[in-house]
């Protein structure tokens, strides 16, 4: 995070915000444009991926299930926004570790003696390690003395859009990123290579709400994408994977996708409304599906 703080400083915050007299090594100061960058940054990273995968990716067809809500996409957009500000505010405080020289990040590969093979050993690395520790923490959230007091608002999008990727308590949503930065505290990792997959997460977390349940045919016993994600809203205690399917078959919580047997919420929908002529959207707003029915 240092790179992005030094850019800030360079090109806005030096010349246009602070005053000459305070030092852009000041902790205070860099807390206060950590907060800044953090909260500017989540927003537009979270409205420009969301926004694209809505637009040109989401099926707008879900729009018609009856599980998805009046006003949906207004309300997981608002979520989030008034969310990202208190999630960030631990997130900061990790942030600054970093910039202050706490973690493993490093910056040039020519003079370090970390070659450009442990750059890309170090994305999977990142990646495997992420997947686990998300895991876990996901399948903690959703036990039933913490589910509802954290995890539960995350599910009140049965039907999920892309805007609904963020849409977290704040406390959730920062627990689901602790590895993200938990890991470049613990294995060298080059700061360029950090950013990178800071964003390619983002993205990734947009990516499994967005309701196009492709996967290459060779490629779906292993990745965890929309279509695992979908059942996981709906059905709670399967698939709480983040990139592959690993952790959930090690721990008895994968369920193949409804959407890979032709069961998914599309297919669902358009034989009701062939079978029943056309349809309104009901919006139900409370209503639990569990082993393929409404409660």
């Amino acid at each position: 995070m240092d790179v992005v703080l030094r850019y800030a400083d360079k090109s806005v915050l030096t010349p246009y915000v602070y005053p000459d007299t305070w030092p852009e090594d000041d902790p205070i100061r860099q807390v206060i444009s950590l907060l800044l960058v953090t909260n500017i940054g989540g927003y537009l990273l979270y409205l420009s991926t969301a926004t694209i995968s809505y637009l040109f990716i989401f099926d707008k067809r879900l729009m018609d299930h009856q599980q998805f809500l009046e006003n949906q996409v207004k309300l997981e957009i608002l979520y989030t926004l008034k969310s990202v500000p208190l999630m960030s505010l631990p997130t900061v405080l990790l942030f600054f570790l970093e910039v202050r020289g706490h973690s493993k990040l490093y910056d040039d590969v020519g003079t370090s003696k970390l070659s450009w093979l442990f750059v890309l050993t170090s994305v999977a690395t990142f990646i495997l390690f992420t997947d686990m520790c998300i895991y876990w923490i996901h399948r903690f959230l959703h036990h039933r003395s913490i589910y509802k007091y954290i995890h539960k608002d995350h599910h009140r999008w049965k039907v999920p859009t892309p805007y609904a990727s963020h849409a977290f308590h704040p406390l959730d949503g920062f627990l689901q990123s602790c590895p993200y930065h938990i890991y470049v505290f613990l294995f060298p990792l080059h700061k360029y290579t950090y950013l990178a997959l800071f964003v390619f997460v983002n993205i990734w977390t947009v990516s499994i709400h967005d309701g196009d349940y492709r996967v290459p045919q060779i490629l779906k016993p292993v990745v965890n994408g929309s279509a695992h994600h979908t059942d996981h809203h709906l059905f709670y205690s399967y698939n709480y994977g983040q990139f592959f399917t690993l952790w959930d078959r090690i721990g008895g919580s994968f369920r193949n996708p409804s959407a890979f047997e032709g069961k998914g919420l599309l297919e669902e929908m358009l034989k009701a409304q062939a079978s029943k002529g056309p349809q309104t959207n009901g919006h139900a707003s409370n209503g639990i599906v569990k082993n393929g029915k409404m409660e």
